[in-house]
């Protein structure tokens, strides 16, 4: 047992803390949020596929009040018959649209007999920098758009709502955010128009499907937690060996330089005259 106290020396035990706060981190935070990227992104690959293959219907049958959201349905077609609320625009700013950075322009339309719901009307590019361009404001009285449903982002901390160029701007497409910069209660869910619609910019297109690596890394962060302590038992079983390796030389060269006994040199002379 006293060959085994070295395993409870300092830097061992640090080893020990170090593996199993590695192996919990794996298991606990790294594995489970890559997992979880992968089960949002195959589900929302679901979501558009079948999007594709349905016809659109009645936005009012998806949000029929206004306190509605229809996270169940992202990238569902519908089909709203209403005006666009013009004096209540607003920009999402510092967007990325194919790689190239735009604003997105967003406005409330007013359902007949449904809710009020934002719509992103779709992008346009910057100039000289990051100045908001000139665009042409949606068409004012009644119109039918079709468009995508669109679950409502989260609020970018530390990023507060500001007007720049004379354009009231916001970092996220946060539908309740939105509601408060504008006055305007809106739905829970927003709307992206297809191509082609009536007050549309630049169109926004869907996502590739592509379930991306997140299971892989998963799977990965899963084989390192279960590596970790195997790693330091592989350690552990090296030093013992080690230590056994060393004793016995050194047991060994203790006993080619011992001094001889009695017996020994008694048998070593009279061994050598026979």
């Amino acid at each position: 047992m006293r060959r085994l106290t070295f395993l409870f020396k300092p830097q061992w035990l640090a080893l020990y803390v170090v593996a199993i706060a590695f192996a919990y981190l794996c298991f606990t935070v790294l594995a489970p949020w890559q997992l979880g990227k992968n089960t949002k992104t195959s589900r929302e690959n679901q979501q558009i596929s079948t999007s594709l293959a349905q016809p659109p219907v009645p936005v009012t049958t998806l949000l029929p009040h206004q306190d509605s959201s229809a996270p169940g349905a992202q990238w569902r077609q519908v089909s709203a018959t209403g005006r666009y609320l013009n004096d209540a625009q607003v920009l999402a700013r510092l967007r990325v649209i194919d790689g190239n950075p735009a604003y997105e322009v967003l406005v409330p339309f007013r359902v007949d007999g449904g809710p009020t719901i934002l719509v992103d009307r779709g992008y346009v590019k910057p100039v000289t920098g990051t100045r908001v361009p000139e665009f042409a404001p949606p068409p004012t009285g009644t119109v039918t758009i079709v468009a995508r449903l669109r679950d409502s982002e989260g609020i970018v901390a530390g990023k507060d709502p500001l007007r720049e160029d004379g354009v009231q701007q916001v970092y996220s497409i946060s539908t309740a955010q939105i509601a408060q910069v504008t006055g305007i209660p809106l739905a829970g869910s927003y709307l992206q128009l297809v191509d082609g619609q009536p007050g549309g910019l630049g169109a926004i297109a869907l996502p590739h499907l592509d379930a991306g690596p997140f299971l892989s890394y998963g799977i990965q962060w899963i084989a390192f937690g279960i590596i970790a302590p195997i790693g330091v038992g592989y350690f552990v079983f090296a030093e013992i060996k080690q230590r056994r390796r060393d004793k016995a030389e050194s047991d060994s060269r203790a006993a080619a330089t011992a001094p001889l006994t009695t017996e020994q040199k008694l048998a070593d002379r009279y061994g050598k005259r026979s």
